[in-house]
Formats: structure tokens, sequence, C-alpha cells
């Protein structure tokens, strides 16, 4: 049984309900209402504006640049407004500096731009100011059930030091949806369907309905779970046409695609369907990664996560992850040697937000220099998401999202995951 191929209503109709609907879902509601209580005073329409960034000086840390790898002895950072407007050494920028704005002192310490999480699940307002306290400050969803990260988004517009700069994925594309049917009211027909969502017709609607509620970017897999011991991940779900058709349906609305994948064809068959990035994808080939530089498709391997596995208490999922966790290294090495784009994520779900700073540490154990680990969380990531010009940097124009840890990051990657002091746009929050 196909279902109906109707569009869905017009996002600009149905977007502000679900978006209210997601937020108290996400807990933002009250956060926001918390953090302006002179809103009822304010007109609509500066409520749909975002907030302003804060003004800080950052000043007498090690300035370390991710693109070109120069570090900066006794350097200043300048934000007025969340934005950086100067960055580089104090005998330059000494008597430039904003007078009466707030300024973080750095001697001793090393200053980075904030990390950037491609894979991460946010649900709740929580969990958001969680990825910031760990050094988060720019993401991309992996998915939420009711699209509590189209919210988490709009957070981060308006109080940007509660949650970080995200691309929302919506809902996932999925062959058993399960609760999630209940999202939106557009879903519905599909709960009809016996073999799931499967069908060209049932794919383009899930595709069509996330787009209409506002999703960056469309999630979806190849395989199993590897977190469900009674899942096989290497079972594959969609095959090729399928695949080509989530695809095609997303970019027809100008979005990309990032799948999850672990068996090699599996792997194949999503990157040569068209996708943008290849998520976890332990069991990916040399053919499949010749492809994927070919393609410049990147590889967001969440190491993290299969590294979890190990430890889990569940035999078939630590077992699973002991197993996984060698292979997908030897992928991520593999990757970097034949120069496709690597993306660092950490999957991070279920009430629990890993620091970002692991998953370089992870990228660097696989096999990467230090520098270009920590580009997988700066420069890759946020060209990845498409905020490179904002994330990834301290430079003019650069997001006011800074990161000071406590010794050098190209010495011990460590430290990435035991920020002293996080900056969101220009605003200081205590590290966690």
């Amino acid at each position: 049984m196909c279902v109906d191929n109707t569009p869905p209503p017009p996002g600009r109709l149905t977007r502000r309900g679900v978006l209210a609907g997601a937020a108290a879902l996400a807990g933002t509601s009250a956060v926001l209402a918390g953090a302006a209580p002179e809103a009822s005073a304010t007109s609509a329409a500066s409520l749909g504006s975002p907030g302003r960034g804060g003004d800080l000086v950052v000043e007498g840390g090690s300035l370390l640049d991710p693109l070109t790898g120069e570090v900066t002895e006794d350097a200043v950072v300048v934000i007025v407004g969340g934005v950086v407007r100067a960055a580089g050494p104090r005998s330059r920028l000494g008597t430039r500096t904003p007078s009466g704005v707030p300024v973080l002192r750095a001697h001793g310490q090393w200053i980075l731009p904030g990390l950037v999480d491609a894979h991460i699940h946010l649900n709740t307002a929580a969990e958001a100011r969680d990825a910031v306290l760990k050094g988060a400050t720019s993401a991309r969803s992996g998915s939420t059930n009711f699209y509590q990260d189209v919210a988490v988004r709009e957070l981060a517009r308006q109080a940007p030091e509660r949650a970080p700069r995200l691309r929302a994925a919506g809902i996932f594309v999925t062959p058993d949806l399960g609760d999630t049917i209940l999202a939106d009211p557009d879903l519905a027909p599909l709960a009809r369907l016996r073999e799931g969502v499967r069908s060209a017709e049932a794919l383009r609607r899930v595709v069509a309905v996330n787009l209409a509620r506002g999703a960056d970017t469309i999630k979806t897999r190849v395989n199993e779970r590897a977190g469900l011991p009674e899942q096989d991940p290497l079972v594959q779900v969609y095959d090729h046409e399928q695949l080509s058709t989530i695809v095609a349906a997303a970019r027809r609305g100008g979005k990309g695609v990032l799948c999850h994948s672990y068996s090699e064809k599996g792997c194949h068959d999503a990157v040569t369907a068209g996708i943008r990035s290849l998520e976890h994808g332990a069991f990916v080939g040399e053919r499949t990664l010749r492809e994927m530089r070919r393609r410049g498709t990147y590889f967001t391997p969440t190491l993290t996560a299969i590294a979890g596995l190990a430890e889990s208490s569940d035999p078939v999922l630590a077992e699973r992850g002991r197993t996984y966790l060698p292979v997908l290294k030897r992928a991520v090495l593999a990757a970097h040697e034949l120069g496709v784009p690597l993306a660092a994520g950490t999957d991070s779900s279920g009430g629990t937000v890993d620091p970002i700073g692991r998953e370089v540490e992870l990228m660097h154990a696989a096999g990467l220099p230090a520098l270009d680990a920590i580009r997988t969380a700066t420069t890759g990531a946020a060209k990845l998401l498409g905020f490179d010009g904002t994330a990834g940097r301290l430079a003019r124009g650069f997001a006011g999202d800074v990161l000071v840890v406590d010794g050098d990051p190209l010495a011990d990657l460590g430290v990435l995951s035991r920020p002293a002091r996080v900056v969101r746009a220009g605003f200081s929050v205590p590290a966690a």
C-alpha cells in the first residue's frame, strides 16, 4: 500500500505550531521566558529576531588557528555583538580594544575556536546547554523524535549562550517510525503501511514533512542500529534506489542527507546514491572511500559512540564495540590518508552529552596528527555544516565562540574535554 502523493501544508502555515510543540517537549519555552522577563513589553516582530551576542575581550593566552596551525602568543580576541572584530597579538591590538567591555584573562592558557559536533541528538534545553558547557558551540542534529531540534535551533538564535548554533535534522527517515508517527499529522497516513516507510511515495512524504517543518538536513539509514542488541548493524534496510529517492527529495528542497551506515555494501550504496555525509561507517572499504574523495562526501565516524559500546553492561553490545572500534579506527586513518574529509561527532543521545573533545582524542588515537584531529571539530566540521566563515576559527567576522583550555592542545588533546571556560557568541559561560 502506498501513501497518496499529496503535499503537506505549506511550512509557513504549520511551522509555528510545530515549533511551539517541539519547544514544549524540549523545555525551551520556559527557558526563553526566563531569559526575557521583559518580553511582554516587546513587540511580536522583535521576538522573532535573533538575540544579540555579547561583548567580550579575551586576552593573554596562546591563540591557535586550526586553519593554518599558527600559534599567536599573548593574543587578544575582541568580540562585539557576538562577532569577532579583531584577533591577534597584543602588540598589534592592545590599543584597539574597546573600553568598558568585560575582559576574560587567559594568561598561561590556550585559546581556540569553539568546537563543532557534527552528529549529536539534542532533545532538551538541558542537553543543549550541556553541549555548550562541554565545548560544542556549533552542532548538527542526528535527528529527534518530535522536532525538538528545530526548537533547540530557535533557542540558539534567541539565547545563544544556552544552545549550540544548530543544523536541525527533524525526524529520522527510517522504515519504522514508531511513535514518531505522532510528530506531525501529515505523517498519520504512513501508519497504514504494513511494510513501513519503504515505497518512493512514503519516503518522499517523510522528507517533504521534514522540509516543511524547517529541517536543515535530512537523516536516514542504510543499516540497522549498533546500539540495540536485538538488531544486526550489518543488515541493510534501504537499497540504492530507495536511498536515491531520499537524496533526490532532499535536493529538491536544497538539503543534503546524512546516512547511518555500517556495512561496506550499505556504505557504498549510500555514497553512490549521493549522500552528503556517511555516519559511523565502521566497515567502509577502500573503493567506497575513493568514491567519497571523488565526490567530496564527508565521513563522520562517531568513534565516541562505538567506544561507548565497548563499555556497555550488555555483553552483545560490549563485544560489538570491542570488535568494531579497531576496524573503525583503521577506516578513519585510511580515509584521512586518501583525503576524504572528516568531521567529528559524538552521537550523544539519551540524556548524556559526551564532550566533543573526546572525539578529537579518538581521531588522534586512530592515527591523525593532533592538528588534523582538531580540524575535524573546527574547520572541517564547520565546512560540512555550512558554517565555514562563521565557525571553526577566531578571525574577523567569525562567531565569537571561544574555548579556553589549561594546556597546549597540540601536545595534549585531553585538555579539549576539560575546557576551563567556554564563550558562546560573546557570552562567557562556566565550564562543566
